[in-house]
């Protein structure tokens, strides 16, 4: 066989294997989505029954924004890498330009103390959702225009920093104080990843460690947080802030291993608060076990892994933009995840955050199909990229 033939065979394989990587994303998506269609119900029959006089109504709902998470899903595995990178300042704008309008007095919705949503009519938006790619987005084009300058110089490394800085301040006085760790850690991991300096961390960290300790002191329910994650078990905290997590703990105890059998939930009626939203692993591990626990975070292992390959693919072949985005939507869902699970678990103070494709919630949905579909594009380009290079 000719050198050139050769040549050939292996990019023809390579460009395989691409596909198969693609196949493999969006049967690990399918799969989840699938999963919190059927968890998300059994955990909210009982609360849509009592409430809206219907056990599906969540169903119903969360189906819609299934329908319409597929739509953008289908929309967006057809638009190519470089027009976001040629939109990324515009998203941006529009990033802050929500986190803005939400603090606003009659648009801003408030719900429990919080100004977290935008009230469309018939949808509310949630900024912060939106905020986190559209940020990442931005992040990722700027790295590829200045990554010499974030690699040598102190000023690429502040810039983005500066972004960063702004979108935490807004985030704090909605307040959404979990999108704002989100965001920081994956805006810090995407500086690392790009090859900033190791020491200029230190002290970014440094000022964000006294950032914490000012909050804490400013806001004295955080310390209750971090003190009733502690002991949640205590008398002064079991019927207060530790409630969800001792009623969350109480659901992966009586699972056991294989769980009391689908739909035989004892804490999603009326025990544990938020059943079919933040805490809706309690009911998988009541109802399914350990077992089934395990098989959520095996998807979610092949999830975040599948988008750190695609980034490595990316970055292999020189296109630092698609790389980037793929390495941030990877942090955004491997945050998002370890922290609600931290939650659930007891091993993290209680924070309210969904857990991506299982939780109910439209924004989270919709914006966890738009991220999935981006690392679907960036696969196929990437599986493009090598073919052609086969010719």
């Amino acid at each position: 066989m000719s050198t050139v033939a050769a040549g050939r065979v292996r990019s023809s394989e390579r460009a395989q294997s691409q596909s198969a990587g693609v196949n493999g994303l969006i049967l690990v998506t399918v799969l989840l989505l699938s999963l919190g269609l059927l968890m998300m119900t059994s955990a909210s029959v009982e609360i849509g029954n009592s409430t809206y006089d219907d056990p599906f109504y969540f169903l119903k709902r969360q189906l819609f924004f299934v329908g319409l998470g597929g739509f953008i899903a289908l929309m967006t595995m057809n638009v190519a890498m470089r027009f976001w990178y040629s939109a990324s300042t515009v998203l941006l704008v529009i990033a802050f330009a929500l986190l803005i309008m939400v603090l606003v007095p009659g648009i801003g919705k408030e719900v429990n103390g919080s100004y977290r949503w935008i009230d469309l009519g018939f949808y509310n938006l949630q900024p912060s959702e939106l905020g986190k790619i559209f940020i990442v987005i931005y992040m990722a084009a700027f790295l590829e225009r200045h990554r010499e300058e974030v690699v040598e110089r102190w000023s690429g490394f502040i810039k983005p920093m500066m972004i960063l800085v702004a979108a935490i301040v807004l985030l704090h006085f909605e307040p959404d104080h979990g999108a704002m760790v989100i965001l920081m850690v994956t805006t810090f991991s995407m500086l690392f990843l790009a090859g900033a300096r190791l020491h200029r961390f230190l002290l970014i960290l440094l000022l964000c460690l006294g950032g914490v300790t000012s909050l804490a002191v400013m806001k004295p329910y955080v310390i209750d947080r971090f003190s009733s994650f502690l002991n949640p078990w205590a008398a002064e905290y079991v019927y207060g802030e530790g409630y969800q997590l001792t009623q969350a703990l109480i659901g992966f105890g009586r699972g056991e291993w294989f769980g009391t059998g689908l739909g035989n939930s004892i804490q999603k009626l009326y025990f544990l608060p938020e059943a079919h939203t933040d805490f809706v692993l309690a009911i998988i591990a009541e109802e399914l076990g350990m077992v089934g626990v395990g098989v959520v975070i095996t998807l979610f292992v092949l999830l975040v892994s599948q988008a750190f390959k695609t980034g490595k693919d990316a970055e292999q072949r020189g296109d630092l933009f698609p790389a980037y985005i793929a390495y941030g939507i990877a942090l955004l869902f491997a945050s998002q995840i370890l922290i609600n699970l931290g939650v659930s678990t007891g091993l993290l103070p209680t924070k309210g955050l969904t857990l991506p494709f299982l939780s109910y919630g439209g924004n989270s949905l919709l914006v966890s199909c738009f991220m999935a579909a981006l690392l679907v594009r960036i696969q196929y380009e990437n599986a493009l990229a090598d073919s052609k290079g086969a010719l």
